[in-house]
């Protein structure tokens, strides 16, 4: 195989792993280090919130399949401690809104610069599989988060979610361990009181669905 026909199929075969951004991503909109590589170190530890359309509690963190298709949601990812390559990204969150296996909306916090901006889709395809597929919009937006002892709310201008921590035996909140999702552990059950997405094509409302938080903890060493 000739090298121009090598990299003309890699470049098609990387396309349709990730979609037309996923390449374009780390090869201009990164400068620097991040450049010069395909799969730069990164890491990832953040906080997840999301309500979605489907019954108490989700069957998919259990590996079976939504109680409602559509299944509509918007989480949240609230990163603590994160990079990719030679970008800090602790500290930028980002909402997504979803039709499972359908489409998706991601509204990154407008407080988030340049670069974060950039090495955030890139890490998209990587560190959040499934989010950047069928993906309508990646805009940034002002992102508003309300984190009580009974409630959790966090809100974009055309999303929003506030639900209520599930009380079990003793008053002490329901918590489900060691799911098989690295995204879904210390896993704390919510049930919504207000779930909504509208926008000129899309829109959805909900209450008494399942919600939930967690912890997430995810990366690679080149």
């Amino acid at each position: 195989m000739l090298p121009s026909q090598f990299h003309s199929r890699r470049r098609a075969f990387l396309r349709a792993l990730g979609g037309a951004m996923a390449v374009p991503v780390l090869d201009r909109m990164i400068p620097g280090a991040l450049a010069q590589t395909a799969a730069p170190d990164w890491h990832v530890t953040a906080a997840v919130a999301e309500s979605c359309s489907c019954n108490i509690s989700c069957p998919c963190n259990f590996g079976s399949e939504p109680t409602r298709m559509p299944c509509n949601g918007n989480r949240l990812i609230s990163m603590k401690s994160a990079h990719l390559g030679d970008v800090d990204l602790s500290g930028v969150a980002f909402l997504v809104t979803f039709a499972m296996r359908g489409w998706s909306k991601i509204y990154l916090s407008d407080q988030t610069n340049e670069r974060q901006t950039a090495a955030v889709r890139a890490l998209l395809p990587i560190a959040f599989a499934g989010f950047h597929k069928g993906m309508l919009s990646f805009t940034k937006a002002p992102l508003a988060v309300e984190i009580t002892e009974k409630k959790v709310s966090f809100s974009v201008p055309e999303s929003s979610v506030e639900m209520e921590m599930m009380r079990g035996f003793d008053g002490k909140p329901v918590k489900v361990l060691n799911l098989p999702n690295p995204a879904y552990q210390d896993y704390t059950q919510y049930r919504s009181i207000v779930l909504r997405h509208e926008s000129a094509d899309q829109h959805f409302s909900y209450s008494g669905t399942t919600g939930f938080t967690s912890k997430m903890d995810v990366g690679r060493k080149s």
